[in-house]
């Protein structure tokens, strides 16, 4: 239902504050050491992602949301040549989880 539409309705934060939510799990199982719900985790990050991209109501944080997008792959999927860790994802992400609380 997301795809279908229901995406676009939230706001930038929200989207944001989402795919915060599925890369917290992700990096929990990870460190539980369950790849399986870990790797479903950052895949569900990811379709958020490129859900975002193709949200065309936020194109000035269209270049954010990709570079976001490449140095999670490069986290959980390549070398982490760009030196993420749990602590920097949490970090990054945690004023928009913060943001989107207060609006509600």
């Amino acid at each position: 239902s997301l795809a279908a539409g229901r995406w676009r309705q939230f706001t930038f934060v929200e989207q944001m504050a989402n795919i915060a939510g599925e890369v917290e799990r992700a990096v929990a199982w990870r460190a539980k050491q369950n790849p399986a719900y870990a790797t479903r985790a950052y895949e569900r990050a990811l379709e958020l992602l490129d859900l975002t991209l193709t949200d065309t109501t936020h194109p000035t944080r269209l270049r954010e949301v990709a570079r976001v997008r490449e140095a999670l792959v490069d986290f959980f999927s390549g070398a982490n040549v760009y030196a993420s860790t749990d602590a920097s994802w949490r970090t990054y992400f945690s004023p928009f989880t913060y943001a989107a609380r207060r609006t509600h």
